[in-house]
């Protein structure tokens, strides 16, 4: 009888557990939602998470509270998301950087599949192959050829080791069978002008950065490195155009939740992202910095990026023996 009385009580305390669980997801939220940005404030995650909360706080009537957390790779903000609460209250807006991470520094102390849940893409962010003007290279194909010529002669800058700029040139190399020269610098500002001042020959860089100095003459942008042209350089080709099949290099910017997050909850967001994304001015203002904002059919659909991510830039990582202290 004892035995009994307990398994009822269990049941109706599962129950009672469900059925709060369930009124829970289905008024979310009903409290402010943190999302913690582990960059830098003003930094281009920043200022697209920002955007996309302000729309998010207003279809979902409540605030939502962005907090940077900037630390080396994002590795504390990503941290902290893990070990939330999975309620949808902490949420993490993760890049590249998150799903490579475990791939080149060892004890990062997160797994991007395993302690998270994918809620949404949120914007797409091509990079744009440049050259210093004096190099005798007008081309794709021109540039592989000097450099097949010349290995590990023609040098490449980037932002630093492990950075999106720094996989793009060793995927591309990869790709065409050739040696660059691998120059790091302690971010982009330094490494673009010695790019325009010819201390470095190649550069992978964001659109953004690099459209006035292609538009002044002082870079020569070559191709994208996206599958489709860009709208600020509609005469520049693509990587994949220009004699290298299937390349595309992305960065991706989009929100992650602690692993274990409600489906509900998720698709919620998910729906309100693909809504806030399609807003035109957004759209439009974004698009002018080099952001195309972007949204995915669903979380699996971007835990399944994130996760070709891992093993693409994983792959290319063990590869190219690619190390961050």
């Amino acid at each position: 009888m004892k035995r009994s009385c307990v398994f009822v009580l269990g049941v109706f305390a599962l129950i009672s557990m469900a059925s709060v669980h369930g009124q829970t997801s289905a008024g979310y939220p009903v409290r402010p939602v943190r999302i913690l940005v582990a960059q830098a404030a003003g930094g281009q995650v920043d200022l697209v998470t920002r955007s996309i909360a302000a729309q998010l706080s207003a279809r979902l009537g409540q605030q939502i509270l962005v907090d940077n957390r900037s630390s080396a790779s994002g590795i504390v903000g990503a941290q902290l998301v893990a070990k939330a609460a999975p309620d949808g209250y902490t949420l993490l807006p993760v890049a590249n950087t998150f799903a490579i991470v475990p791939s080149l520094i060892a004890n990062a102390g997160y797994d991007p599949l395993k302690d998270f849940s994918a809620i949404s893409l949120f914007a797409r962010v091509p990079q744009v192959l440049v050259v210093n003007p004096a190099l005798p290279a007008q081309s794709v194909k021109e540039l592989i050829a000097l450099a097949k010529s010349r290995p590990n002669k023609i040098s490449y800058a980037s932002a630093g080791t492990g950075g999106t700029g720094h996989l793009a040139a060793e995927l591309f190399s990869h790709s065409v069978g050739i040696q660059m020269l691998h120059v790091p610098y302690k971010g982009n500002s330094q490494a673009i002008v010695d790019v325009m001042a010819g201390v470095v020959d190649v550069m992978f860089d964001q659109v953004g950065t690099s459209l006035s100095f292609i538009r002044s003459g002082k870079l020569r942008g070559l191709a994208m490195t996206s599958r489709t042209r860009s709208p600020l350089l509609p005469l520049l080709p693509t990587i994949d155009e220009s004699g290298v099949p299937g390349f595309e290099d992305i960065t991706f910017i989009g929100l992650a939740a602690p692993a274990g997050t409600p489906r509900e909850i998720l698709v919620k967001l998910n729906a309100e992202i693909g809504r806030a994304v399609r807003v035109p001015a957004l759209r439009e203002h974004f698009l002018e910095l080099g952001v195309e904002l972007a949204s995915s059919e669903s979380p699996e659909e971007f835990s399944a990026q994130i996760k070709a991510e891992i093993e693409k830039k994983g792959s290319l990582i063990r590869e190219a023996g690619i190390k961050v202290d």
